[in-house]
């Protein structure tokens, strides 16, 4: 294996390019392995690594402080704080309790009809708030203690709402896509699109998985008495709740794909679609108006700091050269592209062990898009595959942030063993996923071409 790229200047000019990895991406971790909070880790990381690789050079600082503001002025991140509070509006004015009401009403009187409304609202939630934790902490407070007192097992209970929660992720308008795409210069409408029929046949993965964990187990979800709603009644529900909702998923989508608004005139017409929606039904008032700002305050604050600290990253780790020392060693190896993929794969869910998935984007995107370019991989494709990680890192043991979430909804004594079980036949679909869209590409590429 040939020597790669070293660090052209400062102290650390001499040093191979995986030492220079090492350090960078070593640091890191150990950092946040102790409990250093995030954007700390990177601040301290980063301050090392400009006086290895830099020397602390006045000019060199002032690069990297100008190219700092500017990773966080860019107009492209202006859509993730937009979308933050269209999420944050639609839970705060009482949209999502309607929404989780009139699939109530739409399911009926089904076996493991609970485990159903969690997918079912999980799914609409993930179209209309783009925000996993969101999704989940809402419908753990309402389902769980009704799926306990009916007594469905914690797999019938916890499993669905913590797989469902993840399908923001992927089911546009996801934020998360939006600021993968704006950091890997990916084009968001594409991206966006990409999501839809993925993150529908992974409900639907997630549907056929309830139906036989029913099948073989029908104690695990104990049916229950009581007539079904009327079709007249469905017909309402589904024109006064559903479709209303359904108009401004649509809305922010098309405008994108049409050409006719840019994502960020697009996520503002959301926030605006959610506002008038939750004045119509009598949910828009000052309070709900100021959590919904607060959160959306604290949310893009903490993502904005975050971005400051991995792009000086990503520039400090360009710049010692383990970035191009890494891709001419995945040349020289000659792995073969699905190995590759698979081997970033993995890398992601073991990042996901420890890491949220903001910070997991930030420190591989710079490494990955590279390798992936390299291997020949549609770059659309593959930021649905990144997204497909990040999600099942979300429920990923021991760190995984939607385990945590469960605890605070699930029934006193129910241990975080019990939680991340429940967690993996989810898991396994996602998997599932995984192995249909590296069969068939089309189930991503498909929609955003046919727009096109």
């Amino acid at each position: 294996m040939a020597a790669a790229a070293k660090a052209s200047e400062g102290p650390g000019a001499q040093m191979e390019w995986y030492f220079a990895g090492l350090i960078m991406l070593g640091g890191l971790l150990a950092l946040m392995a102790i409990g250093t909070p995030v954007f700390m880790a990177f601040l301290i990381i980063n301050a090392a690594g400009v006086g290895i690789f830099f020397g602390f050079r006045e000019a060199a600082l002032e690069q990297l402080v100008s190219n700092a503001a500017a990773s966080v002025t860019s107009f492209i991140l202006v859509p993730v704080p937009l979308f933050v509070l269209m999420g944050e509006l639609f839970f705060r004015t009482g949209l999502a309790v309607r929404v989780f009401d009139a699939f109530d009403v739409l399911i009926g009187r089904v076996p493991a009809r609970l485990s159903y409304i969690a997918v079912g609202s999980g799914t609409a939630f993930a179209a209309l708030t783009g925000t996993s934790v969101g999704s989940a902490a809402m419908m753990g407070s309402m389902l769980v203690p009704e799926m306990d007192r009916r007594g469905y097992k914690s797999h019938m209970s916890i499993g669905p709402i913590m797989g469902a929660g993840g399908l923001a992720i992927l089911i546009p308008p996801s934020a998360l896509a939006v600021l993968l795409g704006s950091i890997a210069r990916i084009d968001i409408g594409s991206l966006l699109l990409a999501g839809v029929v993925p993150g529908l046949v992974l409900a639907c993965l997630y549907a056929a998985l309830i139906f036989l964990q029913a099948r073989l187990d029908p104690e695990a979800a104990p049916a229950y008495g009581g007539e079904g709603a009327a079709l007249a009644a469905k017909l309402r529900v589904l024109a006064v709740e559903i479709a209303p909702m359904l108009l401004v998923i649509l809305l922010v989508i098309g405008l994108i794909v049409g050409g006719i608004a840019t994502p960020t005139e697009s996520a503002a017409f959301g926030v605006l679609g959610v506002l008038l929606l939750a004045l119509a039904k009598g949910g828009l008032d000052w309070p709900a108006l100021r959590a919904a700002l607060r959160g959306t305050v604290k949310v893009s604050g903490m993502l904005l700091i975050i971005v400051i600290g991995s792009s000086t990253f990503s520039q400090i780790v360009a710049f010692s050269g383990a970035s191009r020392g890494l891709l001419a060693w995945a040349g020289e190896a000659q792995w073969a592209p699905l190995w590759m993929l698979l081997m970033m794969f993995a890398v992601l869910l073991f990042l996901g062990m420890f890491l949220d998935q903001i910070s997991q984007m930030m420190l591989t995107l710079p490494v990955f898009m590279p390798m992936a370019a390299a291997a020949g991989y549609d770059p659309v494709w593959f930021g649905v595959i990144v997204l497909l990680a990040m999600e099942i890192s979300l429920v990923t043991p021991p760190f995984g942030l939607l385990l945590f979430v469960m605890m605070g909804a699930a029934p006193k004594g129910t241990s975080l063993t019990t939680i991340a079980t429940a967690a993996l036949p989810y898991i396994g679909c996602a998997l599932v996923l995984l192995l249909l869209l590296l069969a068939l590409p089309e189930l991503a590429l498909w929609l955003p071409s046919a727009m096109k």
